[in-house]
């Protein structure tokens, strides 16, 4: 069982920015892809970035790309999302996400996603 919280969310101005983490539990958390996704009210959960096990491969939607930058600490059982530049439209709540098989090949598919945590808000106002 791998338990997922978190944290950073927050209001913001357009523009601005946040820093999200993600603390993870489980022994084997280097192994795992860990995703960040995100979901609008009445819109469904989307993709926004992933990152292999050992932190050497990233993905990102093509909408946040150049703004938005995942990484992740193995030692500390941790994964971030950095986001510069927000937009009103990226108001959200933010999910990170354990991929058990997507360790070496990071996957954005959400039923592909093994562990969720419950989520951090993200407002950005106009």
């Amino acid at each position: 069982q791998v338990q997922l919280v978190e944290s950073g969310g927050g209001l913001v101005q357009a523009g601005g920015s946040l820093a999200l983490s993600c603390a993870a539990s489980g022994r084997t958390f280097s192994s795992y892809g860990m995703g960040w996704f995100r979901q609008a009210p009445g819109k469904e959960r989307e993709f926004v970035a992933v990152i292999s096990g050992s932190g050497g491969n990233t993905y990102y939607r093509d909408s946040v790309k150049g703004r938005f930058t995942i990484s992740r600490d193995n030692a500390k059982n941790a994964v971030y999302l950095r986001m510069n530049s927000l937009k009103p439209e990226e108001t959200a709540l933010y999910f990170c996400a354990a991929d058990i098989d997507g360790g070496i090949y990071p996957r954005s598919r959400r039923t592909e996603y093994d562990y969720w945590g419950q989520g951090t808000q993200v407002t950005v106002s106009s």
